[in-house]
């Protein structure tokens, strides 16, 4: 593991895996830096791959004052501890964050995203709810509100509050004021995607409609942009699939 410093002085930690062209991966929610491991084992014989934690998750430093602005300067000093322009992976808000990244100017050789959540239900106010859920110590019931706007079934819930991961969930409960927050209201931001210059493959799975819609309207969006839809997946696909589809998008 390297640390890396944001510019607002954060430390951002870092794993490099792999030889090659640089890679970075870029998690979304409730995620850290080794969420993707086996992603990144089935790249690392092509790429030199970078997982990091974001800010308040794993040994990142902590939330303070998170901004969509705090990300993209968290992801650009990943970008620059690489040396080059990287290939980027970034999976559910996660793509929300490089979207922002290569509007702003970072530079990046190409990116895939998998379902990036511009759709109805995360909204700023739904955000602000979690915030003062979270500042107010009830981070179970953020981690509930915030499962429920996944779709999680009630029972469902329940039962993983019973289950060993739901102490690690709430500890994570700070951060999805931002995750939602980076869904830009469920709408597309088509100012960013304007300013997205490089090829950009919008990934999504066909069991989720809204996926479907959003990564065709991400690809029509970007100058560069295509869509690629995956038959019988959902968002969670198989490691060993996107594995595939990335690295034929890379190459």
């Amino acid at each position: 593991m390297n640390r890396v410093k944001s510019a607002d002085g954060t430390t951002i930690a870092v794993d490099r895996t792999g030889t090659g062209p640089a890679l970075i991966v870029v998690a979304g929610a409730f995620c850290d830096r080794h969420s993707k491991n086996s992603l990144a084992t089935a790249l690392s014989d092509r790429y030199t791959v970078f997982q990091y934690d974001r800010r308040g998750r794993g040994d990142s430093g902590p939330v303070g004052g998170v901004t969509v602005e705090r990300e993209i300067e968290d992801f650009a000093a990943v970008v620059a501890q690489t040396g080059e322009k990287p290939f980027v992976f970034a999976d559910s808000s996660g793509g929300a964050i490089v979207i922002a990244a290569a509007a702003a100017g970072v530079e990046v050789r190409k990116i895939a995203t998998y379902e990036v959540p511009f759709t109805q239900g995360p909204s700023f106010e739904l955000a602000d709810q979690l915030a003062a859920l979270v500042a107010s110590g009830d981070r179970s019931e953020a981690v509930e509100r915030f499962l429920q706007l996944m779709g999680i079934p009630p029972e469902a819930i329940e039962g993983m509050k019973q289950g060993p991961g739901w102490h690690q969930m709430e500890s994570y409960a700070a951060t999805l004021p931002i995750d939602v927050r980076l869904c830009n209201d469920g709408r597309i931001p088509q100012d960013q995607l304007a300013k997205v210059t490089v090829p950009l493959l919008a990934i999504a799975g066909d069991r989720g409609p809204w996926a479907v819609n959003v990564a065709n309207d991400i690809a029509a969006a970007a100058p560069k942009g295509e869509p690629r839809i995956l038959a019988g997946y959902g968002h969670d696909v198989p490691d060993a699939v996107l594995s595939g589809v990335v690295s034929t998008f890379f190459n």
